[in-house]
């Protein structure tokens, strides 16, 4: 599965300015719908259950990077946004570091297979020191969605 398959490039938040951690998951929920990916009737819905599955444990998953996530049946396929934080953000990771990258990603309940296809991918290639960095010095959409296209082609 490839990043550029899946990732919004209209819901790319290049320079998230967050308080929060539920303020970032909401900017992100809101970059989908105004892409036009999710109904404005299902956003409450989908952020509190991405809020819900951060309850279990934090999805900031270390060196930076957080992948708030959720299957949600108004998903009709995978879809997912990226953020660049610049100045961090308390993401309450599991290394207690904070988060500078993060991607978002819903998907419909009635695939669990392309929801672990899309962690898989997107983790993946956050493994990645390289790709990493170039994300956190990103300042536009297109710079982010050329790196995505970078990754997808190695």
């Amino acid at each position: 599965m490839r990043l550029t398959e899946f990732v919004v490039r209209e819901a790319i938040l290049p320079d998230i300015q967050a308080s929060s951690k539920s303020d970032a998951i909401s900017q992100m929920v809101a970059s989908l719908k105004n892409a036009g990916k999710i109904r404005p009737a299902d956003e409450e819905a989908i952020i509190g259950a991405i809020q819900k599955r951060e309850e279990l444990g934090s999805t900031g998953i270390g060196r930076g990077v957080a992948v708030p996530h959720t299957k949600h049946p108004s998903a009709e396929s995978i879809i997912a946004t990226v953020a660049i934080c610049h100045d961090g953000l308390d993401f309450e990771s599991l290394d207690g570091g904070d988060v500078f990258i993060l991607f978002l990603l819903v998907s419909p309940p009635e695939r669990p297979g392309d929801h672990l296809r899309g962690l898989e991918t997107i983790t993946r290639h956050l493994k990645s020191d390289d790709f990493c960095n170039f994300l956190k010095q990103s300042t536009t959409q297109d710079q982010v969605w050329e790196l995505l296209q970078e990754a997808d082609d190695h």
